[in-house]
């Protein structure tokens, strides 16, 4: 393989969806970013709509904003759901956080199948997830089942399979593992699932804008998912759910707020929630935040998600492929060896990547760290370049061959 920069830089040049990075904030040639998978970069389109939704609209228009605002969380939902998860319009919406949709839902599913006493998960699932799971099994006197999972390979459908019985309310998992990247076979899952008539419910935190989510060919009932990661929303910003259409009248969220009200101005006196996605909706919606999912999720749904994926494919195989051949066994892969069994990043473990984490981001790179001792690598397809790949690789082995990372604290912060 040709190792040389100009390689990269020839591969930049042939990249169909290459030109998505020019729309993009990136004040720092030098810098490196490996970290689109916890936070998406600034979209200059997100950039102006907010400064015009400030100045213009809360500034000029006040109140009268609501006119445009009311339903600006199904529009940016709709967006959602046909560009990024290929699904119908009205079965995304976006509300609240990623953990408090969780619980939402899973108690709407636990509310659904009565009488059955058992929710399942795996044990590598990402922690917000388990832990909502635990205090709604402590608190409802259920049984969290825990299936056991390799944290670098990820979910064995075999395994969930055989945790599954008639007494079985609801199957919770992550579609890519946080951790290593691992893709879950969702339409196995599913399948299994339904077929002892247990509810899914999936988190696609770490797969909604970097790989094809099957939720309709699996036949998934329930998902949620944040916005700042791939889908470039900025911190904080709301997250979404997804119902399958024929379940929303079914299902009655424990939290009941206006947003979910039926003719909610008219200020009823009891809950009468309607029959739509809107019902899954608690109090006011943040508007700012709002923009900023639609505007990023517009610039997913036009790239298109099979090219996003594709494009993800490659660098990570790059990334691979530099990492055999400059660093060798130095680094160990803690993500799936098959290409078809990962998202958009690749962890590696080394007894000291928290310290070759900090040595990396005080040479311009910046990846991030997960316990126990894994360096991951993101590979945002939007913005991420070739060349990007190979000079952060490029650094990593310098930093590697040189031991230099021996001079930064072993000692973790509290954000990693």
């Amino acid at each position: 393989m040709d190792l040389s920069r100009q390689y990269a830089e020839a591969r930049d040049a042939q990249d169909p969806i290459g030109h998505f990075r020019a729309r993009f904030h990136i004040p720092d040639g030098h810098l490196v970013y490996f970290d689109g998978n916890s936070l998406g970069r600034l979209p200059l389109a997100t950039r102006d709509r907010l400064l015009d939704a400030i100045e213009r609209e809360w500034g000029g228009d006040l109140i009268r904003g609501w006119d445009t605002w009311i339903d600006l969380a199904g529009r940016a939902g709709d967006v959602i759901a046909e560009g990024v998860l290929d699904v119908a319009p009205g079965e995304v919406i976006l509300s609240d956080s990623s953990s408090v949709n969780l619980f939402k839902l899973a108690s709407a599913a636990l509310d659904a199948n009565p009488g059955r006493r058992v929710i399942v998960t795996d044990d590598d699932n990402f922690p917000t997830d388990r832990y909502v799971l635990e205090g709604l099994a402590q608190a409802r006197g259920l049984q969290l089942r825990v299936v056991p999972t390799d944290i670098d390979e990820g979910v064995d459908p075999a395994r969930i399979a055989a945790a599954l019985d008639d007494d079985v309310a609801l199957v919770c998992l992550s579609h890519v593992a946080y951790r290593s990247g691992a893709l879950a076979d969702m339409v196995a899952i599913t399948t299994a699932a339904h077929r002892v008539g247990a509810l899914t419910l999936w988190d696609l935190c770490h797969s909604a804008g970097s790989v094809p989510v099957p939720l309709r060919q699996s036949g998934a009932d329930l998902a949620v998912g944040c916005t700042y990661k791939y889908l470039n929303a900025g911190p904080g910003a709301p997250a979404f759910l997804f119902v399958r259409r024929d379940l929303q009248a079914r299902l009655r969220q424990p939290i009941w707020g206006w947003f979910g009200q039926r003719d909610q101005f008219a200020m009823g006196a009891g809950y009468d929630p309607v029959e739509s996605i809107e019902r899954f909706q608690v109090g006011t919606p943040p508007v700012l935040g709002g923009y900023a999912v639609l505007e990023g999720a517009r610039i997913t749904a036009e790239a298109g998600v099979a090219n996003l994926a594709a494009k993800s494919a490659e660098l990570l195989r790059y990334t691979l492929r530099l990492n055999d051949a400059w660093l060798g066994d130095r680094l160990t892969l803690a993500t799936p060896s098959d290409p078809a069994r990962r998202g958009s990043h690749v962890t590696f473990h080394h007894p000291q990547a928290w310290q070759i984490c900090q040595a990396l981001k005080a040479a311009g790179v910046i990846p991030d760290f997960r316990t126990p001792q894994r360096l991951r690598i993101g590979l945002a397809p939007l913005y991420t370049r070739f060349v990007d790949v190979w000079e952060g690789m490029a650094r990593l082995r310098d930093i590697v061959d040189s031991g230099s990372y021996e001079a930064f604290e072993p000692a973790l912060g509290r954000v990693t």
